[in-house]
C-alpha cells in the first residue's frame, strides 16, 4: 500500500511539473518590470509594463514611450498614460531611460541633464562626453523583449515627447524597418539621410507650448492653422521636414475642432499607399505630453487609436 501511495505521489509531481512547464505565464511579473542591459559596456535601463490580460500564447503589440529632457523611463511609466492603455488594449509598453550628460545649449548655457542622442538639435554635448548609441539600445531592448514575451514583430510602435520626440523622429529614419508607426509629441529633429522606409508619422504639439513659442503673448489660433501651413515659413518647414524625406504630398485635408484639435493629413506619394503624415495642433496645451490630467486630451489613448491601424509590411 505504501509503495502504491509513493508511486502515485511521484506521478502527480511529474504531471504537475509538466503542467507548469506548459504554462506560458508562470514566470511573468505583471505590472511594472525594471530591466538593465549592457550596451557597449554601459549599463542601460528600461521599464516594461505587462498587462494583466497578457497570457504569452499570442503575440501582442509593443509601444515605446520616450521621455523628454531631464526625465527618465520611470517618470514616463508613471505619468504618460501608456500603462493604462496597455491594460485596456493588451499591449506591452516600454519606457527606456536616456543617458545623462553635460550639454551646451546654443546660448552657451551648460547643463547636466538626461538627453537622447538625437541630432541635429539646438544643443550639443560637452567636449568631455561620449554620446551613447540609443538606436543600438532600442534594437537590443526589442531583442530582449522577444526572449521574455510573445511579441507581434509587425506591431511595434514608438512615441516620444520633447527631446524624446526628436529621438522618435530619428527612429523614423533609422528604425522604420522595425517600427510600424511613429508619434512625435512637442519635439522634432532635422532630417538626416534617407529613411529606411516611408513610415506613417504623427507630429503634434500644443498651441501654447512655450518651448516652441517662447513669447507668453503668443497664442497660435487653431482657426489659423490652414493659413499657417500655407504662409508661415516655420510651419511650412515643420511640414516639409516630414513630407519631403518620407514622400508625402504637399497637399492636405484639414479636420477637427478649433477648440480641441486640428489635424492636417498628408497622403502618400505615390498615392494609395497604406500610410499618412498627420500634423496635429492641440488647443490649450503647453509643453506636456497630454495625459488627461495635465490636459483634457489623452495622448496615449488618441495616439493608440491612430497607430494601431498600421502594421509593418
Amino acid at each position: 500500500m505504501k509503495k502504491h501511495t509513493l508511486l502515485l505521489l511521484v506521478i502527480l509531481t511529474i504531471w504537475g511539473c509538466q503542467k507548469d512547464d506548459d504554462n506560458p505565464t508562470q514566470d511573468i511579473v505583471y505590472g511594472k518590470n525594471r530591466f538593465t542591459t549592457m550596451v557597449d559596456g554601459v549599463e542601460r535601463e528600461y521599464y516594461v509594463h505587462v498587462p494583466q490580460s497578457y497570457r504569452g500564447d499570442v503575440g501582442v503589440p509593443v509601444v515605446f514611450m520616450l521621455h523628454g529632457t531631464s526625465g527618465d523611463g520611470l517618470r514616463f511609466y508613471n505619468i504618460s498614460g501608456w500603462k493604462e492603455v496597455g491594460e485596456a488594449e493588451n499591449l506591452l509598453s516600454v519606457y527606456p531611460s536616456s543617458g545623462k550628460y553635460c550639454i551646451k545649449e546654443d546660448d552657451g548655457t551648460v547643463k547636466h541633464t538626461t538627453k537622447w542622442n538625437a541630432f541635429p538639435s539646438n544643443w550639443d554635448f560637452c567636449a568631455s562626453e561620449t554620446p551613447l548609441d540609443d538606436i543600438k539600445f532600442f534594437r537590443q531592448i526589442i531583442d530582449e523583449l522577444k526572449t521574455r514575451y510573445k511579441v507581434d514583430s509587425k506591431r511595434l510602435y514608438i512615441v516620444g515627447f520633447s527631446n524624446g520626440g526628436q529621438m522618435a523622429y530619428r527612429c523614423a529614419f533609422e528604425m522604420s524597418d522595425v517600427f510600424a508607426a511613429v508619434v512625435e509629441s512637442a519635439g522634432k529633429g532635422s532630417p538626416v539621410g534617407t529613411p529606411v522606409r516611408n513610415i506613417p508619422i504623427t507630429y503634434q504639439f500644443g498651441n501654447i507650448d512655450r518651448m516652441l513659442f517662447p513669447d507668453p503673448n503668443t497664442i497660435v489660433l487653431l482657426s489659423k492653422f490652414d493659413s499657417l501651413l500655407q504662409n508661415s515659413p516655420r510651419f511650412m518647414d515643420m511640414a516639409s521636414d516630414h513630407t519631403v524625406p518620407f514622400h508625402y504630398s504637399d497637399q492636405y485635408t484639414l479636420e477637427g475642432d478649433t477648440l480641441k484639435t486640428m489635424t492636417a493629413t498628408f497622403e502618400s506619394v505615390p498615392g494609395g499607399e497604406d500610410r499618412e503624415f498627420r500634423f496635429t495642433l492641440i488647443h490649450g496645451l503647453g509643453h506636456h505630453y497630454p495625459n488627461g490630467t495635465n490636459h483634457p486630451w489623452e495622448g496615449a489613448k488618441e495616439n493608440w487609436k491612430w497607430m494601431k491601424q498600421y502594421t509593418l509590411p
